[in-house]
């Protein structure tokens, strides 16, 4: 598995079709400037593969962990059981279930492994981008300043949407 230098944020996906959910999570760690890495590893497909990235994300300087998992989306539980890191996982859209039997395999953790489980799909994705720079802000005042920025700018557009608004009455 080819390792980026310097990276705080490893986002991983247990299949490429989930490319376009987590596309939303790049966004908005670019906006955030914080670095990241995309792996492809399944917990089904690919166990060994799983567990040495589990095993050495922490050594390599990962912080954050964000996995990205349809199905049987197992792929986020079984990471947080090999590491001490957060884990953030973002239930996919890939099934007739609609992402609710991934919501279901992510939230549904044994006592002993989180994982900190966002919504189903693009909002999810967003939202795991958003946490972990909450998480990295802890230590990083540039990205706590960044993420201070973002809520002003959401408030500010409600704003603008709300004389919108006004405009039509």
């Amino acid at each position: 598995m080819k390792q980026k230098r310097d990276v705080l944020v490893s986002i991983v996906m247990g299949s490429d079709s989930d490319l376009p959910v987590l596309k939303e999570t790049m966004m908005v760690l670019k906006d955030f400037d914080i670095p990241y890495e995309v792996v492809l590893t399944s917990a089904h497909r690919s166990p060994e593969r799983t567990t040495s990235f589990a095993r050495d994300a922490a050594r390599r300087g990962i912080k954050v962990i964000i996995v990205g998992a349809g199905a049987a989306a197992h792929l986020a539980g079984v990471i947080a059981s090999q590491t001490t890191l957060p884990v953030i996982g973002i239930p996919v859209d890939a099934t007739s279930l609609a992402g609710l039997d991934a919501l279901l395999s992510t939230v549904q953790m044994p006592g002993g492994i989180p994982v900190a489980s966002m919504a189903i799909g693009k909002a999810g994705a967003r939202n795991a981008a958003i946490l972990s720079a909450r998480i990295l802000a802890l230590e990083d005042r540039g990205i706590e300043k960044k993420l201070i920025a973002y809520a002003k700018k959401m408030a500010r557009e409600i704003e603008k949407k709300q004389e919108k608004i006004e405009c039509l009455s």
